[in-house]
């Protein structure tokens, strides 16, 4: 079945459920992030919610492809498998955060990781479908977010660091004795 030009794999109506909430809330999920990385000010308000918003939308999005996974998982183990990781990073993020772990680092390269991770999978299951990505190897749909991503992470991280001044023996973890 074909719905505006991209593929849906099966008819079944309970695959169809899942895919549309999955959709949905994958669609949140990069306008949310998006939003909570740009958000100038990183304390609590607008980021926070965001952050929240997404970290919600993320363990949707993993919830509904481990569902579609086990219908289809032959076709699908290995978006199974980058949704694990996007999940999984999502909630070192968040757990870095929440616990007051020392430093930024965690926060920002588990959720900025997570964000790559979605976006790879979308890619390496969309982008043969897509205008201009249709012209691209399959290697690109896996490895351009993080091409485009990881320098991303890696600024915010280096901005998070000069913000907040000379780092702690804490924040550069053990010492070599």
């Amino acid at each position: 079945m074909d719905l505006l030009g991209i593929h849906i794999p099966a008819t079944s109506p309970v695959f169809l459920s899942f895919l549309t909430v999955h959709v949905l809330a994958g669609m949140t999920a990069v306008v949310v992030g998006a939003g909570a990385a740009l958000v100038r000010h990183k304390g609590r308000g607008l980021h926070t919610r965001f952050g929240g918003m997404y970290f919600g939308s993320i363990c949707v999005v993993f919830a509904t492809a481990t569902a579609m996974a086990a219908m289809r998982p032959r076709e699908d183990y290995h978006l199974f498998l980058i949704g694990a990781v996007a999940f999984a990073a999502a909630l070192t993020g968040r757990t870095a955060r929440r616990r007051h772990w020392s430093g930024d680092m965690a926060h920002i390269v588990g959720m900025g990781g997570s964000y790559v991770a979605m976006l790879t999978a979308f890619y390496v299951d969309n982008g043969p479908q897509l205008p201009l990505w249709d012209r691209l190897p399959t290697l690109a749909y896996w490895l351009l977010p993080a091409a485009v991503g990881a320098p991303l992470t890696w600024r915010a991280v280096r901005r998070a660091q000069r913000l907040r001044g000379p780092a702690t023996a804490s924040d550069r973890g053990p010492q070599a004795a």
